[in-house]
């Protein structure tokens, strides 16, 4: 059973291999679970969407469909919701994983839909993330990013103190994070932030303005701490 369930994980996953303690017990869980998580995807058929393999937890709502594409075998674990009503679309690359619990949204209003979020091949997020899509959210392939992870594209103007905040609009700039970075657990980033290729980001940090490829940063406002060879 491990080396056909190793086989078929490979598919979506050319470089995994089973840690030789995994029980069979464990091997059977994981089967009948993705079993389930697979067929859930096929149901997307009846939303007029293709599958591509498409693997569905429990709990995972999906609002605003047609504004919505996903590649292939995409997983999305349980309770996550999205929401795809925005003037651009919500994109998942393939091999794309969203843990538990997550929300990608890109808009939270009908008054001024937000942009688009957009997530490149191979991006796993973990769980309770919370993706706004306000001015643009774009995550480049082949990022590894931690729980609590969240993005804020969009700003509120407070300079008229003789106006409540809530009225006084917004600012708009977008977030990219390029390709291969490394973000660690609890790291929020601002409207505007700007993350080069290759780059580390250490746990609990806001992120705002524009880095270089090759950052490692961290702190509250992030600074750069060292440089990768790069």
């Amino acid at each position: 059973m491990t080396t056909i369930l190793q086989q078929i994980i490979r598919f979506r996953n050319p470089h995994f291999s089973f840690d030789r303690s995994v029980k069979t017990s464990w091997l059977v869980s994981l089967f009948l679970e993705k079993a389930f998580c697979l067929l859930r995807g096929i149901s997307m058929l009846f939303r007029g969407k293709r599958p591509k393999f498409i693997s569905l937890a429990k709990g995972v709502k999906v609002k605003y469909i047609s504004n919505i594409s996903w590649g292939k075998w995409v997983m999305l674990h349980s309770n996550v919701y999205l929401s795809g009503l925005g003037k651009g679309q919500l994109k998942l690359g393939n091999n794309v994983s969203i843990g538990a619990f997550s929300r990608l949204i890109i808009s939270t209003t009908f008054n001024r839909l937000g942009a688009f979020i957009t997530i490149g091949d191979n991006v796993g997020i973990g769980e309770f993330a919370y993706l706004g899509g306000a001015g643009g959210l774009t995550i480049e392939e082949d990022c590894i990013i931690g729980q609590y992870f969240s993005c804020h594209p969009e700003n509120h103007c407070f300079s008229d103190t003789t106006k409540p905040i809530r009225l006084q609009g917004v600012t708009r700039k977008g977030i990219h994070i390029s390709k291969n970075c490394w973000i660690g657990a609890k790291v929020t980033f601002l409207d505007g932030a700007f993350l080069g290729e290759g780059s580390v980001v250490a746990a609990g940090s806001v992120v705002r303005g524009s880095f270089p490829p090759g950052s490692i940063i961290g702190g509250v406002p992030a600074r750069v701490l060292k440089r990768r060879a790069f």
